[in-house]
């Protein structure tokens, strides 16, 4: 009975999330060993739909670190518990809580140990800026500790690059890239953990500056994303993109003109704000405001949709059938979700 309610809502949020999103592309799944321990690595930049896109499509059941802040009360705690999520501390929740974090880092060697899949961010942070930031060592500690407890256990690291078209937008488009299996046993230097942790997150961080898009931080970031835009490149294709960046590295451009999209699709936004009308509204005026971050918006707006939509679907079911007929009602109801679906997949930018 649990795995099927772990099955059933994996499946409802799998579903959730294509039919959010206009294009998901996933590649490099076969890189995922399915028989030895995994930590997934990957950049981080649209908070809980990050993590989302990740868990529905890796072939695993993964272990997630998540921010220990929302670990409060005894019911999150148990539901946070069942999917497989453990709490890590930062110096923000308090120095005397980071102490704890020495028994999580033991309970993720444990996971590792069995042969299991850990997920976590290795920037320790969450920014919408097309770039790799610097590593933290938090994942390398996890990893020493690992090797320290259980010397035989090798672990597969997966860095991953996500990859959105416009992560605070709808709807969104986002590609997601599985890099090539390392070996982490293969740089544990037990007599030099400094050296261990530098050659951990180097191997890392290459492959997420090749697997996602990446403007070094010493070119003009501003500059550079705004002639990228200007060139209409697909954000979906990091290695397209990067190459662009190399080539663009010497051009200076200071135009903040964007491809414009056809006059029509402005046309198609205003027929969809019509047909959703009262969902726009409550999202723009009640749920937007409350958005702490850009970063937050699209795992806001995706909360959002997923559990109000179903809600505005029977509420009008209810209203049509009143007033017309239950026959009319459930064939506007499937119009509208078949219309909804196009907008999403081709008729809105």
């Amino acid at each position: 009975m649990s795995g099927f309610i772990y099955s059933m809502v994996k499946s409802v949020i799998k579903t959730g999330l294509y039919g959010y999103h206009k294009k998901i592309v996933v590649s490099g799944l076969e890189h995922i060993p399915k028989d030895k321990p995994v930590m997934f690595l990957p950049n981080h930049q649209s908070a809980l739909i990050d993590v989302l896109l990740i868990a529905t499509d890796c072939n695993r059941k993964p272990y997630f670190l998540t921010r220990s802040d929302v670990f409060k009360g005894k019911l999150l705690k148990g539901i946070f518990s069942y999917f497989q999520m453990l709490p890590i501390y930062r110096m923000r929740d308090g120095r005397d809580t980071l102490s704890n974090n020495d028994a999580i880092f033991n309970s993720c060697a444990d996971i590792l140990s069995r042969g299991e899949a850990l997920l976590l961010f290795p920037e320790a942070n969450h920014n919408l800026q097309r770039r790799v930031r610097l590593l933290s060592k938090g994942f390398t500690r996890i990893l020493i500790r690992t090797f320290e407890l259980y010397p035989d256990v090798d672990i597969m690291l997966i860095p991953v690059g996500l990859n959105y078209k416009h992560a605070d937008q709808f709807p969104d488009q986002v590609a997601i890239n599985y890099g090539k299996a390392i070996s982490a046993k293969s740089m544990y230097v037990a007599n030099d953990l400094n050296m261990t942790s530098r050659n951990l997150k180097n191997a890392v961080s290459l492959q997420l500056k090749q697997l996602t898009t990446h403007i070094p931080i010493e070119q003009d970031y501003d500059t550079m994303v705004n002639l990228l835009n200007t060139k209409n490149v697909d954000f979906l294709n990091p290695t397209e993109v990067n190459n662009k960046i190399r080539h663009y590295t010497n051009e200076v451009s200071n135009s903040s003109d964007l491809t414009n999209e056809a006059k029509g699709k402005s046309v198609l936004r205003s027929v969809f704000n019509v047909l959703n009308f009262p969902m726009i509204i409550m999202w723009h005026k009640w749920l937007m405001p409350k958005v702490p971050e850009k970063e937050f918006m699209g795992t806001f707006r995706f909360a959002f949709i997923l559990l109000v939509y179903p809600l505005y679907l029977l509420l009008l079911f209810v209203g049509l059938s009143m007033v017309l007929s239950i026959k009319v009602a459930l064939t506007a109801l499937v119009v509208l979700v078949l219309l909804n679906l196009w907008f999403v997949k081709k008729g809105l930018n």
